[in-house]
C-alpha cells in the first residue's frame, strides 16, 4: 500500500511540473512567417500596361534563385503577355508599394491588374507556363492539372 501512495505522489508531482512548464512556454506565432503577395496591381506601374496579361517577377540582385525564375518567365513575353522583372535595387518603390517582403515573388495579373496566380520562391517553367496558358484559355489543362510524366 505504501508503494501505491508513493507512486501516486510521484505521478501528481510530475503532472504539476508538466502543467507549470506548459504555461511557461511562449505562444507559437500565429502568422506562420507569411509573406505578402499583392492581390491587385496598377498596370501603369509596369511596362506595356495595354497587354492583356502581365507576369511580374519581383527580384533582388542578391537573390540566387531570382535569375532562374526570370529566365523561366522571359519566354512568355509576347503580344498578349508582358513580362517584367522588378528588381528591388532599381524599383524599390514598387516593392514597397506592393508590400513585397520576399523574393522571388511572381504574380500573373490580368488586364485590370487583378492577380490571378502567384508563386513565392522558386518555380518550374512547367508550373508558370501552365498557369498562364490556363488563365489565357481556360480548359487548356486536362482535369486535375498538369501531370508530370504523362
Amino acid at each position: 500500500m505504501e508503494r501505491v501512495v508513493i507512486a501516486l505522489v510521484v505521478v501528481a508531482v510530475v503532472a504539476v511540473v508538466a502543467i507549470v512548464m506548459q504555461r511557461r512556454k511562449p505562444d507559437v506565432p500565429t502568422s506562420g512567417g507569411g509573406y505578402t503577395i499583392p492581390s491587385q496591381l496598377d498596370r501603369n506601374d509596369f511596362a506595356r500596361p495595354d497587354a492583356p496579361w502581365l507576369v511580374a517577377v519581383f527580384t533582388s540582385a542578391s537573390c540566387g534563385t531570382c535569375e532562374s525564375v526570370v529566365a523561366k518567365a522571359t519566354p512568355l513575353d509576347s503580344d498578349v503577355v508582358a513580362v517584367a522583372e522588378v528588381e528591388v535595387g532599381a524599383a524599390g518603390d514598387i516593392h514597397k508599394r506592393y508590400g513585397i517582403d520576399a523574393v522571388p515573388t511572381t504574380v500573373v495579373a490580368d488586364a485590370d491588374g487583378v492577380v490571378q496566380r502567384s508563386f513565392l520562391g522558386p518555380l518550374t517553367a512547367t508550373d508558370l507556363w501552365a498557369a498562364v496558358a490556363e488563365l489565357r484559355e481556360p480548359g487548356t489543362l486536362p482535369p486535375g492539372g498538369c501531370q508530370s510524366g504523362s
